[in-house]
């Protein structure tokens, strides 16, 4: 397994998260659709998942068939401040860890750091 693969289609943000991980010699792999996302996880064996729980297209049923995929890849979703219910429809569907983009964006880094140690 090598890399992060990402599910997000802000493309301003997507250029931060880009950013980062180059600095931190990451392999990371950005999709916007629900059908890249599938394709780029089975082709790249990620050690952990990214999704955007504001994304446009279903982030709920991104992340369940990501665990049905890839079931022992950690998922960490982060959402655009504190709305409870769609932190728990993330749970719900398989998100391992869910977080307010302000704090991924704090923990950036050790996020993608954290995969880079798994590998």
């Amino acid at each position: 397994m090598s890399g992060v693969v990402a599910y997000l289609d802000d493309i301003f943000f997507q250029a931060k998260i880009l950013e980062t991980a180059k600095q931190l010699g990451i392999e990371l792999n950005i999709c916007a659709t629900p059908e890249a996302f599938a394709t780029r996880i089975a082709s790249a064996k990620p050690d952990r998942l990214i999704v955007d729980l504001n994304a446009r297209v279903n982030p709920f049923d991104v992340i369940a068939r990501a665990k049905s995929d890839v079931p022992d890849v950690p998922i960490v979703g982060f959402l655009s401040h504190v709305e409870t219910e769609l932190a728990e429809r993330a749970r719900a569907a398989g998100c391992d860890e869910v977080m307010p983009r302000s704090k991924f964006t704090r923990d950036l880094a050790t996020i993608l750091a954290g995969a880079k140690s798994h590998s």
